[in-house]
């Protein structure tokens, strides 16, 4: 099927390359002059894993191009919507400007039989507003949320864990469904479920998604607090809570707490959505209020781990962006807390294996540099911030031969606390209490 892709960002790229692989001949349309020529020229301009070869590969098969000229879409019979949708001025709401520039821009190609599919996050009630414009011009608007994790969007995209299709009660809303499920029929053949709904329970969809997610890890930050407080260990209550099957694993580590482009901003939009419709949604305010907290804890405890001053301290931060695999750094627990530190005077030394050039924009006044080694030379003080596996990697007795003092706060719960205490390290977790005792002598 002939497909565009409205919107080149994250989102955007990932999806253009993903259904030209699927065999569909899609353009890929932004406003960005310098991305597009960087697209065409087959350079992603983000770190995703697998992203450079899937886009050298789709652009090598003559079915993928990319554009700034929105004409370049009228040949198309399927419209994606990937714009972004960050935050408004008041920081809570959806800013949706680029959203509806978009569709004004595309209303006048539009031709009896198309389809304008969404997937950008967008409070619920947003479809419903555009669904008249677009069908004023003959198509129809179905909405189909994405779910993609940051480091497995390709993945996500290709052998997704379910397709969800909102469309109204109507017989374009059953073409557009039908059209959908073409589209997707590989990833449907390997056993992906196809959930048709209306465009209100599509759009809740994502939004209720995130808000689960960060539920689950606010939850367990908050158990971190009380293990400490308690003497318990957050990390073993997290392997029993895993257990239950109606509970489950995943998202159940206690640390820092979430970042990224998604999960806070969709968080608090869906928080400021229900408002507006008058439902309660308090519970979700508060899930946010623990995230936030975690960044402010976990640089007090690292001043208290450094005789409650540090100024003038070393302190090597291990991780920029909001989680591995990442380059991400748009509201990263990493570099807000590196911040913290630097504004009460630390020396603050940020190494990342991807992020530093997206971090340096952001907090330029902090010291970079691509070598773990570098930056843990000569510290007083290490922060783990960012799980990237060469982290969880590191020879501790290596590592202890680099610094001025070996002090660590894992902030992740990911490294084998026992071989850091061996090396000589004072190993403080979030939540933990096998390491903290040990390290202070308290159990032996």
């Amino acid at each position: 099927m002939r497909l565009s892709v409205i919107g080149c960002g994250y989102l955007g790229t990932v999806h253009a390359a993903a259904m030209a692989s699927l065999g569909h001949d899609v353009v890929g349309i932004d406003h960005d002059l310098t991305r597009v020529h960087e697209l065409t020229a087959g350079r992603a301009p983000f770190f995703e894993p697998g992203l450079q070869q899937l886009l050298t590969d789709t652009l090598t098969t003559g079915r993928l191009r990319f554009s700034n000229d929105i004409a370049d879409a009228a040949s198309a019979r399927l419209h994606f919507l990937c714009v972004g949708t960050p935050s408004a001025a008041d920081g809570a709401s959806a800013e949706l400007g680029f959203l509806r520039t978009a569709v004004s821009s595309l209303l006048p190609l539009l031709k009896p039989g198309d389809f304008v599919v969404g997937k950008s996050t967008v409070p619920v009630g947003t479809a419903s507003d555009l669904a008249a414009q677009i069908s004023a011009a003959g198509a129809t608007l179905a909405w189909n949320p994405e779910f993609l994790r940051e480091g497995h969007a390709i993945a996500d995209t290709l052998h997704p864990d379910r397709i969800v299709v909102g469309v109204e009660d109507t017989v374009g809303g059953v073409l557009a469904a039908e059209a959908l499920h073409d589209i997707y029929a590989p990833c449907i053949a390997e056993g992906a479920p196809i959930i048709v709904t209306d465009l209100a329970t599509a759009e809740l969809a994502k939004g209720a998604a995130n808000a689960f997610l960060a539920t689950k890890i606010s939850f367990m930050n908050m158990m971190a607090d009380i293990a400490d407080a308690a003497g318990a260990d957050v990390t073993g209550l997290a392997q029993i809570l895993g257990h239950d099957p109606r509970i489950g694993s995943r998202y159940l580590g206690a640390g820092i707490g979430y970042g990224g482009g998604c999960l806070p901003k969709d968080l608090r939009a869906f928080v400021a959505r229900a408002g507006e419709l008058g439902a309660d949604a308090e519970m979700l305010r508060q899930v946010n209020l623990v995230n936030a907290r975690r960044r402010t804890a976990a640089a007090q405890r690292l001043v208290e781990l450094l005789d409650g001053a540090v100024e003038g301290r070393r302190v090597a931060v291990l991780g920029a962006a909001f989680k591995p695999d990442s380059d991400d750094v748009r509201d990263s627990p990493a570099l807000d807390i590196a911040s913290q530190l630097g504004s009460l005077g630390a020396r603050v030394v940020v190494t990342d294996p991807s992020a530093i050039e997206n971090a340096r924009a952001k907090a330029p006044r902090l010291e970079y540099t691509a070598s773990w080694t570098e930056a843990l030379r000569g510290a007083d003080a290490v922060l783990l911030a960012t799980d990237w596996s060469e982290y969880k990697r590191i020879d501790p007795a290596r590592a202890a031969a680099l610094v001025a003092r070996p002090l660590i706060v894992d902030g992740r719960n990911c490294l084998d606390w026992e071989a850091w205490i061996a090396a000589g390290w004072q190993y403080t977790g979030i939540g933990v209490r096998g390491p903290f005792a040990t390290a202070h002598g308290q159990f032996e």
